[in-house]
C-alpha cells in the first residue's frame, strides 16, 4: 500500500461504504450498484452521502466547469478515505486520468437515448409550435435541438429530474431533454414523450453507464476483487471506447460531441459527430465494429482513427475542440 493511504482491509467488518451525491437518482444508482456487489459477494454495502459543488452552486454547468463539477468531491472524498468506493454517472465524469483513482467496474448499462418531455406523452419536437421554449443544460443537446428545429428557443435550466419537470410543467418551458437512463431509473416512465434515436441523435460519451471507481491501490486487493464482480464486458468496452474518442478530442463532457455505439456485440455500429453550438454544421464519423473492443489498445486505435476522421472534417473549425488544431 502506497504511503499515506487509508487502511482500506475489510476483513474484520465486512462493510464496504460507497459514497454517492444525495440526489434521488445518484442514491438510486448507488444502491442498484450497493445491491449487485451484495447479491455478488455478501458484502453489506452502506451508503455514505456527499455534497458536491455542483449541488450548490447556481449557474450553467458549462460556466462551472461542466459536470465535472459532479465528480470532484466524491474523488476527494473517496482518496481522503471516507468511503470505500464512489460511483458516478460515467457522462459526468471528465475524461482524463485521476491520480489514485481506477474505474473497478462498470455495471449492465441503461438506455443511451435522449428523450422529449411535454406536457403530453405525444409531444415530439417536430410536432411543437414555431418558437417554442426547450430547456437544456447540455451544449450538444443544444445544438442537436437546433440542427432539427433553428426555430425554437433553447434556454439553460438546472435541477434534479423532478425539478425540472416541475418547471416544464409549470410553464417556465415548453419541453425539456432528459436522458432516458435517468427517468426511467427513479421511475418517470411516464414524462418520456419522443425518443431519440442514436443513428440520428448520438449521446454523451458513456450515457446510460455507471463508472465505480476506486482507489488504485484497492485494484488488487478485497475491495476491487469485489467491484470487479459486477463489471458487465460489453458494457465497459463500449462505454471507454467513447471516451477515449472524447478524451482524444480534449473536448470535455459538456462540448457539443455526440458519440454512441449502438447494435449487437458482434455486429455494433459507432457514431460521433461534432456541432457548431448553433446546430447549422455537423461533422459525422461512422464505424461497424464487428466485435467488442475489449482490450485498451484496440480502443485506442478506432478512437484515434474516428477523432483524425473528424478533424480532417474540420470539427475542430465549427467546435471548440483544445489541443486539436492541425
Amino acid at each position: 500500500m502506497t504511503a499515506g493511504a487509508p487502511d482500506v482491509d475489510r476483513s474484520a467488518a465486512p462493510v464496504l461504504r460507497l459514497g454517492t451525491r444525495a440526489s434521488l437518482l445518484a442514491t438510486t444508482q448507488s444502491r442498484h450498484v450497493a445491491d449487485a456487489i451484495t447479491d455478488a459477494t455478501g458484502i453489506t454495502v452502506e451508503l455514505v452521502e456527499i455534497t458536491t459543488d455542483g449541488d450548490v452552486l447556481t449557474g450553467s454547468l458549462a460556466q462551472m466547469g461542466g459536470t465535472g463539477v459532479f465528480a470532484t468531491a466524491l474523488r476527494e472524498a473517496l482518496l481522503r478515505g471516507d468511503c470505500d468506493l464512489v460511483v458516478h454517472s460515467m457522462k459526468d465524469l471528465p475524461t482524463a486520468p485521476y491520480p489514485g483513482l481506477t474505474i473497478g467496474a462498470v455495471p449492465p448499462r441503461a438506455p443511451q437515448r435522449d428523450v422529449l418531455c411535454g406536457p403530453t406523452a405525444e409531444t415530439t419536437l417536430d410536432g411543437l409550435p414555431e418558437g417554442a421554449v426547450i430547456g437544456t443544460g447540455s451544449p450538444r443537446r443544444v445544438a442537436q435541438v437546433l440542427r432539427r428545429r433553428p426555430d425554437l428557443r433553447v434556454r439553460d435550466i438546472r435541477g434534479n429530474i423532478d425539478t425540472r419537470l416541475r418547471k416544464m410543467r409549470d410553464g417556465e418551458y415548453d419541453a425539456i431533454v432528459l436522458a432516458e437512463a435517468g427517468l426511467r431509473r427513479i421511475e418517470r416512465d411516464a414524462a418520456i414523450g419522443e425518443v431519440f434515436g442514436l443513428d440520428q441523435w448520438p449521446t454523451s460519451a458513456g450515457q446510460g453507464a455507471l463508472a465505480v471507481e476506486i482507489r488504485t491501490v484497492d485494484v488488487d486487493g478485497p475491495i476491487g476483487r469485489a467491484v470487479a464482480l459486477i463489471d458487465d464486458a460489453e458494457s465497459s468496452s463500449r462505454a471507454l471506447l467513447e471516451r477515449a474518442v472524447l478524451r482524444r478530442l480534449e473536448a470535455g463532457c459538456a462540448a457539443p460531441v455526440g458519440i454512441s455505439v449502438t447494435g449487437l456485440a458482434a455486429e455494433s455500429v459507432f457514431v460521433a459527430e461534432v456541432y457548431a453550438p448553433d446546430g447549422e454544421r455537423t461533422v459525422r464519423a461512422q464505424r461497424a465494429l464487428r466485435a467488442d473492443l475489449t482490450s485498451e489498445g484496440e480502443r485506442e486505435s478506432v478512437a484515434a482513427d474516428v477523432v483524425a476522421e473528424l478533424l480532417d472534417g474540420g470539427a475542430a473549425d465549427i467546435a471548440d475542440l483544445p489541443g486539436t488544431s492541425r
